[in-house]
């Protein structure tokens, strides 16, 4: 065979192996988004792929918040940990005080010289995941924050013609459609210490904890109990609960069933649930969507409420190429176009005002009545110390006590006062035993 013959496959071996056609970096991202969210999550990464020739991102499910939260430090501990990993917002202290784990997104960013704007991000995300010193940890993902929704097929059987804005309304309205007979109860609730406690205090301007709901420091204690309006609350809802205006449904989201039964016309929950609860109520009533009631004697005027969700966290042990494709792939994230398209999707909020824009422009807030009262919400004013959300350690441990406790207040075995001073007293000693682990 002469030279020349060889030459085409020589020039298509070389181009095979050139480095933009040799094996892209993988990038390993774990998560906690089951059914059609994770379907989405991998939709995403695959867009990502197929913008560029350098990374593939590789999502990974890994079950429930909590298993991935675990899977990771397990895997950090080994030396095996992925580039990202999903955190929900309950487990940023934990995080934010693994020593040694984490590369913070800003540092990231600026390492890489990859384009970030931290201000680029509603104030109410932004401050849940960003330090003292104004630094952003974590790169904000999925985000929502609770709503009321309302039965309007019972609300006009009873008389009702707007939805209630106060807690006294709320209670007003719950008899009157129990005792008319156009619910069989008023109101339930799921994730009840996230909508009831620390919803609560955000809008009603009142302490979760001492040191700013422990973003001033990991020696906050839990003061919920010793906040009027909040006790108040508690006792209110116990009180409701004897005649059906208030029905306990259960901790997570197990109440949500009452309210897409149709036997409970009023329902606090995530607004990510907008999309669950319009396919369980499709035939049965429709529904609509208002802001969370406020405490009319605690404040004014509410304030915002605070986020729940999950957001990125990029974990140390990578190589610098993984870590270059990380910040982009977070930059590519965070545009306005994949924003906007997951939060169309999935009923999460809009994590940047670029994206809030692109869709109110789409004309997506006029199609879907009540997607805005979440974002309105979370944007009313500016957050302050008790609105910037919580960063107490083992949160997941400590809202399983408040479940408890809520439960015997609601069922009668204690009031809410002393249900609450023991849920803070049984708080702060995971508070106290996570300032000891973290100060070692």
């Amino acid at each position: 065979m002469r030279l020349t013959s060889l030459l085409p496959f020589v020039a298509v071996t070389a181009l095979s192996l050139s480095p933009s056609a040799q094996a892209a970096t993988t990038i390993t991202w774990w998560h906690a988004m089951e059914g059609v969210l994770g379907e989405k999550v991998n939709a995403i990464a695959e867009e990502f792929n197929a913008s560029q020739n350098d990374y593939v991102v590789k999502p990974v499910y890994k079950g429930s918040y909590s298993d991935n939260l675990t899977a990771t430090i397990a895997a950090f501990r080994a030396g095996q940990a992925p580039a990202i990993t999903q955190v929900f917002e309950v487990g940023t202290a934990t995080m934010m005080n693994a020593k040694g784990a984490i590369y913070p997104v800003y540092q990231l960013m600026q390492d890489t010289d990859t384009p970030f704007d931290p201000d680029a991000f509603l104030p109410a995300v932004k401050s849940y995941y960003t330090s003292r010193d104004g630094h952003m940890l974590s790169m904000p993902f999925n985000s929502s924050t609770p709503v009321l929704y309302y039965n309007k097929d019972a609300f006009a059987k009873a008389g009702i013609e707007t939805p209630p804005k106060t807690w006294a309304e709320v209670g007003k309205d719950a008899h009157k459609l129990v005792e008319s007979g156009a619910a069989e109860c008023g109101l339930t609730t799921a994730w009840p210490s996230w909508t009831q406690l620390e919803n609560f205090s955000a809008i009603n301007d009142v302490p979760f904890a001492t040191q700013a709901n422990g973003f001033n420091g990991t020696d906050a204690r839990l003061v919920f109990d010793k906040q009027p309006a909040t006790v108040g609350h508690i006792q209110d809802l116990a009180e409701w609960q004897k005649s059906h205006a208030f029905e306990y449904g259960g901790r997570a989201d197990n109440g949500t069933k009452r309210f897409q039964s149709g036997r409970c016309a009023m329902l606090t929950t995530s607004s990510a649930s907008r999309a669950g609860i319009q396919e369980a109520a499709k035939g049965k009533f429709t529904f609509g969507i208002a802001p969370l009631p406020y405490d009319a004697e605690a404040v004014s005027q509410p304030r915002n409420s605070i986020i729940g969700g999950a957001s990125l966290w990029v974990m140390q042990g990578q190589s610098d190429k993984v870590y270059k494709g990380v910040a982009e792939f977070l930059n590519f994230l965070s545009s306005p176009s994949v924003q906007a398209d997951w939060a169309s999707f999935t009923g999460y909020v809009p994590i940047t005002t670029a994206a809030y824009q692109q869709l109110k422009a789409e004309g997506f807030y006029a199609k879907t009545p009540g997607a805005s009262v979440a974002i309105d919400q979370l944007t009313r004013g500016t957050p302050d110390d008790n609105g910037r959300g919580l960063r107490l350690g083992n949160m997941p441990q400590i809202r399983n006590i408040i479940a408890e406790q809520l439960e015997k207040a609601f069922n009668g075995s204690e009031t809410a006062a002393q249900a609450l001073t023991d849920a803070a007293k049984r708080g702060n000693a995971e508070l106290e035993q996570f300032e000891r682990s973290v100060s070692n």
